[in-house]
């Protein structure tokens, strides 16, 4: 299996669909094809050999669509860029993979001349858009004219199966970012897993509003282009203009980070608005609480569906689809479903294991860390041998996300372990702490972490940003937590910010609100 395929059968089951709507630009599947194909052409003229990365460094757009088909077309390994980092963290990362050729959208020639000014193996650019760095040899758009006319005989290269097709750096939360490698079977089974999943056809209109370069959004790429749907791509998220596409272009179905859909939910213009075209939101990237479930599902009148995964595993895991059974229940049972992590997604095998590395007891009490395994699993990080073996345990890839499970199967991160706090000897999962700070009226987004205490080892700190117009103080939100938790788990200290700091893909970084605390201490992880 070679990704390229499931764009061949798309233009072949669905030539002159409406496949990509990128703001005034529109492309049939017919067309996509053909640019993809030529674009791959390219990529070949360019002395690429099979095998070879190329990375990209966009927003989201039609061109990250394309090139994702096109790199896999011509038997390359895509490397998309978190457009966040810094040009020196760009640079270790296209030094680490060796990639020649950098496809970059206009607006980052700077970062870009700073990439090219350190160490890497980049030979040229190719850039996306109007901008004054490109002429016609270096044009995205004149490549692929260029190309066209001996796009309709294009011939995809035959790497496929276990061959790497995507090289993806993790955000680096954990330390220096390494590279996850996904295999054209890895992305190919994830997609047919989640179609069957999450009944994906070609009436769905999917939107690109998380980052496409990352995989909280990039398996849709395949996922809806196998089933013939429609794309439809927001360049970055703001909250009002994701909320306008979703009424505009008919939306039915997206994956969003949790942070996203807490600003949507909590924008004054969300009420009100046309969502019948919506069929299910799906949240994943992070943990998400009770509260903010509860408003989408208020607010835009459709089914919710929980998703947890790793870029290791291409990427879910878990989804809090409800069984049968469980639709019988009353509203409010069925949505303590869904807010849980959910059960193994269907190209998984998942287990909850406890430090004697057996399976922890389903009595919805006892954490575990969550182990997997299966086709949708990385063969392991780039050039990184010892740490691919340190990652797995008897062929279980060791996720390090401490849950519990319930009798039915679906699980509930209670933290990540490097999250979790110890304090006085007790156990604080930030998640939970957190769940009831989003409780509160005036809080719009919380963080919870541990920070040095000389009496008790660690203890509970938060961060929060207010909601606009609201106010609250400190001893106000303790409080709140007090009434609502057992003493030692309610923060000691509170931070009121403006805003919390984030990755390249949307998630809130605890990293950088905790590391400050323990500069010169054991603890940073």
């Amino acid at each position: 299996m070679n990704l390229w395929s499931s764009l061949e059968r798309a233009a072949r089951l669905y030539p002159r669909r409406r496949a990509v709507v990128d703001g005034a630009r529109a492309f049939t599947y017919l067309e996509v094809r053909e640019r993809s194909a030529a674009l791959a052409l390219e990529l070949r003229a360019r002395g690429l050999r099979e095998g070879e990365r190329v990375s990209i460094l966009s927003w989201n757009g039609h061109e990250f669509l394309e090139c994702y088909y096109a790199a896999a077309g011509a038997g390359l390994v895509l490397n998309p860029l978190n457009v966040r980092l810094v040009a020196r963290e760009q640079a270790a990362i296209l030094r680490d993979c060796g990639a020649r050729l950098l496809i970059a959208q206009a607006g980052f020639e700077e970062l870009v001349a700073g990439i090219l000014a350190d160490d890497t193996a980049v030979e040229s650019v190719l850039w996306i858009g109007e901008t004054p760095a490109a002429d016609a040899a270096s044009a995205y758009e004149a490549a692929i004219a260029r190309r066209k006319a001996a796009a309709a005989s294009f011939r995809p290269s035959a790497r496929g199966g276990d061959d790497v097709a995507h090289l993806y750096y993790t955000s680096g939360t954990t330390g220096v970012p390494k590279g996850v490698m996904l295999t054209h079977r890895n992305v190919g089974v994830h997609a047919l897993g989640t179609m069957a999943e999450l009944s994906l056809s070609d009436r769905d209109t999917w939107a690109h509003v998380a980052p496409m370069f990352h995989l909280a959004d990039a398996w849709a790429t395949f996922a809806l282009t196998l089933a013939g749907g429609r794309h439809v791509m927001l360049a970055k998220f703001e909250p009002e203009r994701a909320l306008d596409l979703f009424e505009r272009e008919g939306i039915t179905i997206t994956n969003l980070i949790p942070t996203m859909l807490n600003l949507m939910v909590k924008h004054p213009s969300a009420p009100g608005r046309d969502y019948r075209s919506l069929r299910v939101i799906l949240s994943g990237g992070a943990p998400i609480a009770p509260d903010v479930v509860r408003a989408i599902v208020r607010t835009f009148g459709c089914d919710y569906v929980q998703t947890y995964g790793m870029t290791e595993t291409s990427p879910y895991l878990t989804l809090s689809l409800l069984k049968e059974h469980l639709r019988a229940l009353p509203e409010e049972a069925q949505l303590v479903y869904k807010s849980k992590t959910g059960r193994a997604f269907a190209t998984v095998e998942l287990r909850v294991v406890g430090g004697d590395g057996a399976d922890v007891p389903a009595d919805e009490a006892t954490v575990g860390e969550i182990r997997v395994r299966g086709e949708t699993v990385t063969p392991g990080y780039w050039n990184r041998p010892a740490e691919t073996a340190a990652a797995f345990e008897d062929g279980w890839l060791k996720t390090g996300d401490l849950a519990v499970i319930d009798a039915e199967g679906y699980v509930t991160i209670v933290d990540r372990a490097k999250d979790m706090i110890l304090t006085g000897g007790e156990n604080v999962y930030s998640t939970e702490v957190e769940h009831v700070l989003y409780a509160h009226p005036s809080v719009l987004e919380a963080a919870v972490f541990g920070v040095p205490d000389e009496r008790f080892g660690e203890s509970v700190r938060a961060a929060v940003v207010l909601r606009p117009g609201c106010a609250a103080d400190a001893a106000e939100l303790i409080a709140f937590c007090r009434e609502r938790l057992t003493h030692y788990k309610c923060p000691r200290f509170v931070d009121f910010l403006n805003e919390l700091p984030r990755t390249g893909s949307g998630k809130i970084q605890k990293r950088a609100l905790r590391d400050p605390f323990w500069v010169g201490r054991a603890k940073q992880v």
